[in-house]
């Protein structure tokens, strides 16, 4: 529900982030300062930093913060709007409904629905459909009774017709534009609007919110992909989707853990285990942006696929992920037992095994490394020396030399080569892979390049920062600010995609924002200290200082023009005057 900013506003000015935060956590108010005790990961000493005067929180342990909506957020497993209805009964706020913020969601809302719609049908159909007994059987073979397939919401698509679902869901309102923009149908050959499923069980996938945004399939009979997703939509971008993290996301905050494994039933069979920390990739590789989503919730991530998969990298797009270091993460591979996958130990009643696979993980750096040295005869020494020499490349690609010095150790210890060669042969890779920008040897992109943000040198881009912090914080309410008025162009980049995110949410998360670095500038300027006057005075003056620039650029120009040219700049200078003008008396 698109709620009226001013009643959101309302809320805030009502609600005491330290009597919610002391609600769930014990909180500690040292001088004008209070801290509280982190409820979204382990610790003694509290690291988390409350605002009062804002509503804001940060932990400088984990990284968790924003304000008073997004702590009920994830504390108490609710969306914004719930979230928004909840501390409004708690303050004695009236909501109002937004119509033009209702607009504005209204075509994601609509093909979210088709999709919700969707899962309802398919999971009847897997329930009654007399061409569902395969599917029924299949689910029973690996365990999943009743309470599994509605917990899951799995679902069949029909096989005895290619129209069923769009006949459904177009007698429930929808027309054929929704069915093809949410994925859940395309036009034939001969122009028809047909389903894109076609006797499948259905996995729903939902993104990180809980809302359905397309599905995993499975193909039991016939010809075609064993596994077929939903097509790239508006909702369904399959590299920053995780199947799972909808449920896992809440006891991966507390537990500070993620498990990726292979497959939607390996997520399912973790989960019937007692362990929903597993989420998996949807029908593709797995990629910066999975790892940028995961990092919201935890640094510490455990690869558990099944041996060959993990020996092999398959589930790892390209050589990214050569240096975990650089993605920020804790990332960690979980041994196996050969051939077998987290569904099969879990069905088998080997869920211990599991869990101590995943207690044992190592780093996935010291994982590739015993990969590559099993490939050579470390008996010869040929291979021996094969082994330093491909081992080295991977621990030359380390920018911390501390980190590379450890390494080469534990490369010695694998391969039993002499110490100081090892250790040459790892630096001559990294001074080799420093002078090289082109060719073989590629950089390995970090996942999430971290930002600089200078400083404010003016007191125009002081007042361009204090636009970006009401911004994020949402208490820029109902003004209008056009993003040609900031001046500088980093400031006007975050600004851009702030206001993008606005836009279709009506509101800013600074979890959605994906590239770390804005996030951490974006946390960092949430805790400053406001300026005085009130949000509309200081667009104004931000227009201003607009108006400013274009009359100096303007000015600038008058001694290089025609006599005709000439006129023309003064009467837009006359223009910007009077409105400069009348911002300022605006201002009185």
């Amino acid at each position: 529900m698109a709620y009226d900013r001013d009643d959101i506003e309302k809320i805030r000015q009502a609600t005491s982030i330290i009597d919610l935060v002391q609600a769930v956590t014990s909180v500690k108010k040292t001088g004008r300062s209070h801290k509280a005790i982190c409820p979204f990961h382990q610790e003694k000493t509290p690291s988390m930093s409350l605002d009062p005067s804002r509503g804001f929180y940060h932990c400088f342990g984990c990284g968790a913060g924003g304000d008073i909506f997004k702590f009920v957020q994830e504390t108490q497993g609710l969306d914004f709007s719930e979230a928004v209805e909840l501390l409004a009964r708690q303050a004695g706020v009236t909501l109002r409904v937004d119509p033009q913020a209702a607009q504005r969601r209204g075509e994601r809302h609509r093909l979210i629905d088709a999709v919700e719609s969707a899962v309802d049908f398919y999971n009847e159909r897997l329930k009654i459909g007399d061409d569902a007994g395969a599917a029924r059987s299949y689910l029973r073979g690996r365990g999943y009774d009743g309470d599994v397939v509605d917990e899951f919401e799995l679902g069949f698509s029909p096989s005895d017709s290619r129209t069923d679902l769009v006949r459904h869901l177009k007698k429930a309102g929808f027309k054929d534009q929704d069915l093809i923009g949410a994925g859940l149908a395309r036009k034939s050959q001969r122009g028809a609007v047909i389903d894109w499923f076609h006797g499948r069980v259905m996995f729903p996938i939902r993104d990180v919110k809980g809302d359905a945004v397309g599905f995993g399939a499975r193909l039991l009979e016939g010809e075609g992909p064993k596994y077929l997703n939903t097509p790239e939509t508006k909702l369904y971008s399959k590299a920053k989707l995780l199947y799972g993290l909808d449920r896992a996301r809440k006891e991966i905050t507390l537990n500070r853990l993620a498990i990726v494994v292979e497959g939607y039933t390996d997520v399912i069979a973790l989960h019937r285990a007692g362990m929903p920390l597993a989420v998996a990739s949807c029908g593709t590789a797995l990629g910066e942006d999975h790892f940028d989503l995961l990092r919201r919730f935890t640094d510490v991530i455990v690869l558990a696929f099944d041996a060959d998969q993990a020996g092999a990298g398959a589930a790892i797009r390209g050589d990214e992920l050569h240096l975990p270091a650089e993605l920020g993460l804790d990332l960690r591979v979980a041994r196996m037992p050969e051939g077998r996958d987290p569904a099969d130990m879990v069905q088998d009643g080997d869920a211990s095994l599991l869990r101590k696979a995943i207690d044992d993980s190592i780093p996935l750096l010291m994982f590739r490394l015993d990969s590559e040295v099993r490939n050579h005869r470390l008996n010869e020494p040929e291979g021996r020396a094969r082994a330093v020499r491909a081992c080295a490349e991977i621990v030359g690609r380390l920018s911390d030399k501390v980190a590379r010095a450890e390494y080469a150790r534990y490369i010695v210890r694998l391969t039993g080569a002499d110490a100081s060669a090892v250790t040459e042969a790892v630096e001559q890779a990294a001074r080799g892979r420093k002078g090289t920008s082109t060719g073989a040897a590629k950089p390995v992109a970090s996942a999430t390049p971290i930002r600089d943000f200078p400083p404010p040198r003016t007191g125009a881009e002081r007042l361009e920062r204090e636009v970006l912090r009401l911004l994020v914080s949402n208490h820029l309410g109902h003004v209008v600010v056009d993003p040609d008025w900031i001046g500088r162009a980093d400031y006007r980049e975050v600004f851009e995609i702030l206001a993008a995110q606005r836009a279709e949410t009506d509101r800013v998360d600074i979890n959605a924002v994906e590239d770390q670095g804005i996030r951490s500038f974006l946390m960092t300027i949430m805790l400053d200290d406001p300026p005085e006057g009130d949000p509309q005075e200081i667009a104004t003056a931000v227009h201003i200082q607009a108006i400013d620039r274009q009359i100096a650029d303007l000015t600038a120009q008058l001694d290089q023009v025609t006599p005709q040219e000439y006129s023309q700049l003064q009467y837009k200078l006359i223009a910007l005057e009077k409105q400069k003008r009348e911002l300022g008396s605006h201002g009185d």
